[in-house]
């Protein structure tokens, strides 16, 4: 068991990685804190995962909101006892269009959701780990906007996925010393509603940017999450890891 005994926060949790998160961090023996704006579909899976509820909690709400990200972590606390984790991995595409053809709302928008929400969300979950005595944080960004992921038309996304990396290395520093290791996650596509959906034709050409020609199924993604928020990553911090079939080597 992975993560036996400990507490996680997922947001993003309502589909997609941050669902398939959901599961197999329960499966491992974690007690989960599923986090999305959907109150339906965060209550749907946790009825489906733990039908008795006894270790999945719902907290629907926005990130982008300090007092959710403390909620989070309040709820948890008083539920299971404190926090040990958290899967931060809300986040979205935006208009996908040329800088001179972006506007001032789209840009912002993005920022706020990818960004100044883990802003927010380390703020809150940090002192929670502190209190535990230790801990793991992984935020999800994106091979876009590092490496050699860069591609035409998404400028904010890339901004945003690109300054998360910073904000999780001076986190790692900053909170070695306490024992909390801060680590990024870079997946490639995934087959979720945000990377390509139920359009064949944009799958197609996604699974085909990558060396091993697929995308992710979003559970591959998530055991990578596990790793990083297991003993097993217990001298990981820092680290942008990459999990993008080879994206970030193909102009290479």
């Amino acid at each position: 068991m992975e993560l036996d005994n400990k507490t996680i926060v997922i947001t993003g949790a309502s589909s997609g990685i941050g669902a398939a998160a959901a599961r197999l961090f329960l499966q491992e023996g974690a007690n989960v804190v599923l986090g999305a704006r959907s109150k339906d579909k965060l209550t749907a899976l946790a009825e489906e995962i733990d039908p008795a509820l006894q270790r999945t909690l719902v907290v629907p709400g926005d990130v982008t909101h300090i007092a959710y990200a403390n909620e989070l972590v309040t709820r948890a606390e008083e539920r299971f006892g404190g926090l040990d984790g958290a899967f931060n991995n809300a986040g979205i595409v935006g208009d996908m269009v040329p800088v001179t053809e972006m506007t001032h709302a789209n840009w912002s928008t993005v920022m706020t959701v990818n960004l100044t929400s883990a802003f927010l969300a380390a703020q809150a979950q940090i002192p929670a780990l502190m209190r535990r005595g230790g801990g793991s944080l992984v935020f999800t960004s994106s091979f876009v906007g590092f490496s050699n992921g860069g591609m035409p038309g998404m400028a904010a996304y890339a901004a945003s996925k690109a300054g998360m990396l910073g904000l999780v290395q001076s986190l790692a520093s900053e909170h070695a010393i306490d024992a909390i290791r801060v680590n990024a996650l870079l997946p490639g596509g995934t087959v979720t509603p945000a990377g390509g959906g139920g359009n064949v034709d944009a799958m197609a050409f996604i699974a085909g940017l990558h060396p091993v020609k697929r995308m992710a199924r979003p559970t591959e993604i998530a055991q990578a999450a596990m790793f990083m928020l297991s003993d097993r990553a217990s001298f990981m911090t820092g680290s942008p890891m990459q999990v993008d079939g080879g994206m970030s080597v193909r102009l290479i």
